[in-house]
């Protein structure tokens, strides 16, 4: 058996307490991003009408009369139009739509609908 001895039997105890350290007041930063824009652009063919152009541009982009038909002039010259300037997916919506707007029904050889891309813009 041990037998302890006063000095032994007291022993110094140390409390050790930590305070937490000051939050950190980090300014709020706000930052923007621009969302990378891409252009929705018409391909000429010579399946479609200027009709059936201007009627397209005017209900999938809501464009004017006046608008529709600059463009379908300007695809019917240059082989390519910009219809639309907007983010990268409602770009690759509007490109569906007129990929699925249909043949042209004053043009018997039409068996389908316009062709369009999209690319980035370089703004």
């Amino acid at each position: 058996m041990w037998i302890m001895n006063e000095e032994e039997h007291e022993q110094e105890t140390i409390v050790v307490t930590k305070t937490p350290a000051p939050k950190s007041r980090r300014k709020a930063r706000h930052t923007t991003r621009e969302v990378p824009r891409y252009h929705v652009i018409l391909l000429d063919d010579d399946d479609h009408s200027y009709e059936y152009v201007i009627s397209m541009l005017r209900s999938l982009f809501g464009h004017s009369v006046e608008a529709s038909y600059a463009m379908a002039c300007e695809v019917d010259g240059s082989g390519r139009v910009i219809v639309d300037t907007t983010s990268k997916e409602r770009a690759e919506f509007k490109r569906d739509q007129i990929h699925a707007y249909g043949a042209d029904p004053l043009i018997k050889r039409s068996e389908g609908s316009m062709s369009a891309t999209i690319e980035p813009a370089d703004d």
